[in-house]
């Protein structure tokens, strides 16, 4: 296994809907029938080049190492004939990136990173149904004539990602050295990141924080859960939020994220009762508070068709300059189909 696959895997930040639908193996190993007892970490470890046992107890965490067909923790003794999977979030897929020609919202440019105001709808990364037209093809048209750019070089890149259906801002390194301080500044939870939100129901308080493990639904690949904060299963998750605007049946929200986790505030806020607005993943597309008359139903339907994607945009960015050392910090404004929706709330609760 080459260490970037599952480098890739375990970024620290929310990843798109295709990336985390379905899994895919990537390897498979039959134990010998003289198999004698040993952890599942340690026998991919010694059965795959090119990784390390911390990156294998990672994706074991993730629940991407399954033992005849059933995600197993890192403990796990593999024994005589047992079948070993690893699996990733997306297909096996050799082929390179490609130049596209598509336009880039680009807030702020220098020799060492890019960042980048996303659309809603638009996919960062390749994968499963969307091998073209994604972010990262725009960003090799953008950067084709850099000689020191290769946009199929793990160690430059992305250094994190938002959801296809999710807006905002995201930090794209140029080189090696500014990736590495990048990912150490998310990882080490240095970085400002902040989003606005919009979901179902009127919160009891004005502040308030989330914590809670995040990991893969059991009952649902698709979709993310919240397990106990002192439970070993899922990733540790803090979620603060803040009240900016309330609609009577919806909030308008401030999320500052304190971890970055696939679908955090996603799986979040649906934890705590609030699903995001229209998010059809967590159960935000149906009519979840309020009147059951038809003309509120109407009302509702016109919402969602006004803004037909989970109601979340990643509003500020900030960081320390890989280089310079001098803090950034990055904002974007609510794109129209958001701020179309919230007028469209102030008229109803009026």
């Amino acid at each position: 296994m080459r260490a970037e696959e599952l480098d890739l895997v375990m970024e620290s930040d929310e990843l798109e809907d295709d990336e985390t639908s379905q899994l895919y193996e990537h390897h498979r190993i039959v134990a010998d029938k003289g198999q004698k007892l040993l952890r599942v970490d340690k026998f991919l470890f010694t059965q795959l080049s090119g990784t390390s046992r911390n990156r294998v107890q990672k994706a074991a965490d993730a629940g991407f190492i399954m033992a005849n067909g059933k995600p197993v923790k890192r403990s796990y003794k593999v024994k005589p004939e047992d079948v070993i999977q690893v699996m990733l979030d997306r297909p096996h897929y050799e082929n390179k990136i490609l130049p596209e020609d598509i336009p880039l919202d680009i807030v702020y440019e220098d020799g060492d990173l890019m960042v980048i105001n996303k659309p809603a709808g638009m996919v960062v990364h390749p994968g499963f149904g969307n091998w073209n037209g994604t972010m990262l093809n725009a960003i090799a048209w953008h950067l084709k004539d850099l000689p020191q750019y290769d946009i199929n070089n793990p160690e430059i890149g992305l250094v994190h990602r938002i959801d296809k259906d999710t807006s905002g801002l995201l930090v794209v390194a140029k080189t090696a050295t500014a990736k590495t301080c990048l990912g150490q500044q998310f990882f080490n939870k240095t970085t400002q990141r902040e989003y606005n939100a919009l979901v179902w129901g009127n919160l009891t308080e004005d502040t308030g924080t989330i914590v809670g493990n995040i990991g893969r639904d059991p009952k649902d690949r698709m979709r993310m859960a919240v397990f106990p904060p002192d439970s070993d299963v899922g990733k540790h998750a803090v979620t603060h939020y803040e009240v900016l605007e309330r609609f009577g049946y919806t909030t308008l929200v401030k999320c500052v994220l304190e971890t970055g986790r696939t679908h955090q505030i996603r799986a979040h806020m649906k934890h705590i009762g609030h699903p995001l607005f229209c998010d059809e993943r967590y159960g935000g597309d149906q009519v979840l508070k309020g009147a059951n008359t038809t003309k509120y139903r109407q009302f509702i339907d016109n919402c969602f068709t006004l803004c037909p994607r989970q109601v979340l945009h990643a509003k500020t960015l900030g960081f320390v300059h890989p280089k310079t050392g001098q803090g950034m910090l990055f904002g974007s404004e609510l794109p129209s189909d958001i701020v179309a929706l919230l007028e469209k709330w102030r008229g109803y609760v009026q």
